[in-house]
């Protein structure tokens, strides 16, 4: 028997991970779980678990830094995680598996199948080192941005303008996606620093983003990606300034 605690600010992803282990792996036997990340490691450091499921994005402590306070560390490490990107596919050369959310049945399947194989030969506290500084390198280069139920970091090189929506700001991403976020734009000004600038009382822009100023039909800027921003008069000359040098 696997004995495993899970780890998860958000409780419904708790509740469909434990179902989907009772349902298609009856060799886990789920301990506890925990939603307060300095609950889990006293449970992890007491119950010495076999396995633990770890949301690596957590507003509190994120899931690298609660491994790093840990005294018990001899158990297989299995990230569940709702990004997909090169920092996360990394993990599993150093023989940490990762799940990505919502769990699919079949690649829980496989993470505790190579659990079984690895059990009794883990790595986690040799390995933990380099990938605890690799996470901290990652999450250096990026900021953080608490979001409901989870932590988005984002590199600000990949963000290409910001639109303020009252309390709230849209933040609209170069391979198009967007992110609603509830922080005035002002303080995105602040965070983003002066590789951005304030186009407008609505708009904050990535200065190296902008193609064209339009100064007809309304001022306005081409972006990039075709976006059309619109400069307010105000800052037509300091806008201008900086960007003819």
């Amino acid at each position: 028997m696997i004995t495993a605690i899970i780890v998860d600010d958000e409780y419904n992803a708790i509740k469909n991970l434990a179902w989907e282990i009772e349902r298609f792996c009856d060799d886990v036997k789920v301990l506890d779980t925990f939603t307060d990340p300095m609950e889990a490691i006293s449970a992890i450091n007491y119950l010495k678990p076999d396995c633990v499921f770890l949301d690596i994005e957590m507003p509190e402590m994120d899931g690298f830094e609660l491994l790093n306070t840990l005294k018990y560390r001899n158990f297989d490490l299995i990230i569940t995680t709702a990004y997909d990107n090169y920092a996360i596919k990394a993990f599993r050369q150093h023989a940490i598996d990762y799940l990505l959310k919502p769990v699919d049945s079949d690649d829980l399947k496989e993470a505790v199948k190579r659990i079984r194989g690895n059990k009794g030969q883990n790595m986690l506290g040799a390995e933990l080192k380099s990938v605890f500084n690799e996470w901290a390198d990652q999450k250096s280069k990026k900021m953080a941005l608490p979001m409901a139920g989870k932590t988005l970091y984002v590199d600000p090189a990949e963000i290409l303008y910001c639109r303020a929506d009252g309390n709230y700001t849209e933040v609209f991403f170069g391979n198009g996606k967007k992110e609603v976020l509830s922080k005035r734009i002002k303080d995105f000004e602040k965070m983003l620093g002066s590789s951005f600038f304030r186009v407008h009382n609505s708009y904050l822009t990535k200065l190296s983003a902008i193609k064209e100023f339009v100064n007809q039909d309304g001022q306005y800027l081409i972006l990039e990606d075709g976006t059309n921003v619109p400069v307010s008069r105000s800052k037509k000359g300091e806008l201008l300034k900086i960007l003819n040098g």
